[in-house]
């Protein structure tokens, strides 16, 4: 589906930032900054402001064709993936990049059964589904 129909299904104004935004934010695999994707899309986008940069994102969350992570150092990363899927965050960046899907998969289905049954126990509700965020660093520093 193009960008602009997809707008126009979540009743989102279509303008050249915006799209420029969508398009650079989809293309991403490392889970970019507001800051990061203003740097990658102001030369391309003409007039182009940070304030609407984090209005767009946050537009775009709004109705779900974007997602924001926070992270430890307060700031946000976002992806316009936004089925389930596991990440891992690295310490030393705070990038945030996406677990292959089967790995992903794999991983959630294999969280200890008893575990989730003890969490619907104690908590009085039902698991249906998990998100893992896994907290690495690379393995060739030392810290």
């Amino acid at each position: 589906m193009r960008t602009r129909d997809l707008f126009e299904r979540h009743r989102l104004r279509c303008t050249c930032q915006r799209l420029a935004l969508y398009e650079a934010l989809k293309a991403s695999t490392n889970h970019p900054t507001a800051e990061e994707l203003y740097r990658v899309v102001k030369p391309q986008a003409g007039r182009l402001s940070l304030a609407t940069v984090y209005n767009t994102l946050e537009a775009l969350c709004k109705v779900g064709l974007a997602r924001k992570m926070p992270t430890t150092n307060g700031s946000c990363r976002y992806d316009a993936d936004t089925n389930e899927h596991s990440h891992v965050r690295l310490r030393e960046t705070g990038e945030i990049r996406d677990l292959p899907a089967e790995l992903s998969e794999r991983l959630v289905r294999e969280l200890p059964r008893h575990i989730i049954a003890e969490i619907e126990q104690r908590l009085g509700v039902k698991v249906y589904g998990a998100k893992v965020q896994l907290l690495a660093r690379w393995a060739n520093r030392s810290d």
